[in-house]
């Protein structure tokens, strides 16, 4: 199944405004058939007290580019996507620079989807892995 042609980086980076994705300082960079690349700055927004990545801002960019990758297969006027469950192990820490997300669906269903999120640092060190469980539900 492939998403919706409609989408564009302009449109989901749009969508970003007013939220924590905006906040964490989120970007959409690439859109493919079966997945959705962003990456996130590693500064004192995303920062724990020791100076690192916090796992809860890896969480939350892997809960948001598997929630808008999901969101790409829908029809808006008809239907919304909202999680169900979502683990994360962290692999390496980060102190600086950029990490980039990518995730992959692994399951695109009428009532459910599941997608894989890996998170990597500049360097292409494997730093978050994650899947989410999104529910599909009709408006």
């Amino acid at each position: 199944m492939k998403s919706r042609a409609d989408v564009s980086l302009e449109k989901l980076n749009a969508w970003n405004k007013n939220t924590l994705g905006e906040h964490l300082g989120m970007e959409y960079t690439e859109i493919g058939e079966d997945y959705l690349v962003g990456r996130m700055p590693v500064d004192h927004r995303t920062h724990q007290p020791l100076g690192l990545l916090h796992g809860g801002a890896s969480v939350a960019l892997a809960e948001t580019l598997g929630s808008v990758g999901a969101t790409m297969y829908l029809d808006l006027e008809k239907q919304y996507c909202v999680g169900l469950e979502i683990n994360a192990n962290h692999i390496k820490s980060v102190r600086s620079g950029y990490v980039y997300g990518k995730a992959t669906a692994i399951h695109v269903g009428r009532k459910t989807q599941v997608w894989e999120i890996r998170i990597t640092s500049e360097t292409g060190d494997l730093v978050c892995i994650s899947r989410i469980t999104m529910a599909v539900l009709d408006r």
